[in-house]
């Protein structure tokens, strides 16, 4: 993603929010989001080996939204972590954190919180993409349809969810700082590259800059210094922020890196950062109650 198109991912939409879209998404995507591009030979596959993996339905505000989620086959209750997409949706790549996360011993389920709006994948603009779709998201429905997969994981009898973490990449790294804040029940969050700044409007009346000093659940941001749509000045103002407010969360920046370090299958990707970024991740959620 460009600057351009990352700003956009913050700018106001005029559809109201009862509005009801031509395409409801009764499933996740299959393979990559076509706005994604060619698929790099770089991939990351995780296999489902040892695990129970696949497609639920989540009841939400009157509707069963699809989701992933994965666990070992043998044992739990497991340590519960919420995954939030990317701007492509519930496509392969999250579907393939899901199952990193499960293999190592959670309880992992990432919800489709498009799912009311279209289907991500099926677009190859991400121009489109942002406007048709990602803007017309309103943040009150993705709080609601993530207390529901949480709700989901519980029932399940598989996860325990007093040791509950989130984690989000790019649109998904907005919502894990507005949702960790939001809900105290989450132990620990991980934000990568997750905008920081843009304009309120009636469906995102806040954003993570307005709210960081609010953190109280610890979060860890995950940011690249050389990300053309989230400058670091902003990434500064938000260090000062979590400062001032005495916060347990913590933002790291690693240099020369571009937005979308950690996905692997675009190239974004650089993987000195992605695996450090996801040790980092698994220690900050043990190391705060959520593994």
């Amino acid at each position: 993603m460009d600057d351009a198109q990352i700003k956009s991912l913050t700018t106001p939409s005029r559809a109201p929010v009862e509005r009801r879209q031509f395409l409801f998404m009764t499933s996740c995507a299959a393979g990559y989001a076509a706005a994604a591009g060619p698929v790099s030979a770089q991939a990351i596959s995780t296999s489902a080996d040892g695990l129970v993996a696949g497609e639920v339905r989540v009841a939400s505000l009157g509707v069963d939204i699809p989701a992933y989620r994965a666990h070992p086959a043998a044992g739990g209750p497991f340590p519960t972590v919420i995954v939030i997409q990317e701007i492509f949706g519930v496509h392969e790549h999250i579907k393939d954190v899901v199952r990193r996360f499960a293999k190592a011993g959670y309880y992992a389920i990432a919800p489709e919180l498009y799912a009311r709006q279209g289907d991500a994948s099926k677009y190859d603009e991400i121009p489109k993409l942002l406007t048709e779709v990602v803007a017309k998201v309103p943040d009150a429905q993705v709080g609601s349809d993530i207390d529901n997969a949480i709700a989901f994981a519980r029932a399940s009898g598989k996860a325990d969810t007093a040791k509950l973490g989130v984690i989000g990449f790019c649109w998904g790294g907005r919502q894990v700082w507005l949702n960790t804040i939001r809900n105290s029940a989450f132990k620990a969050g991980a934000a990568w590259y997750g905008p920081l700044k843009g304009d309120a409007n009636d469906l995102r009346p806040k954003t993570a800059l307005d709210l960081i000093k609010d953190s109280k659940v610890p979060v860890l941001g995950l940011y690249g210094g050389a990300d053309a749509g989230i400058p670091q000045d902003q990434v500064e103002a938000a260090k000062a922020a979590l400062k001032a407010a005495n916060s347990p969360s913590e933002i790291i920046v690693y240099p020369d890196t571009p937005h979308g370090f950690n996905a692997d299958y675009r190239p974004s990707y650089r993987k000195a950062a992605a695996e450090d970024a996801w040790a980092k991740t698994i220690a900050w959620f043990k190391k705060n109650g959520a593994g």
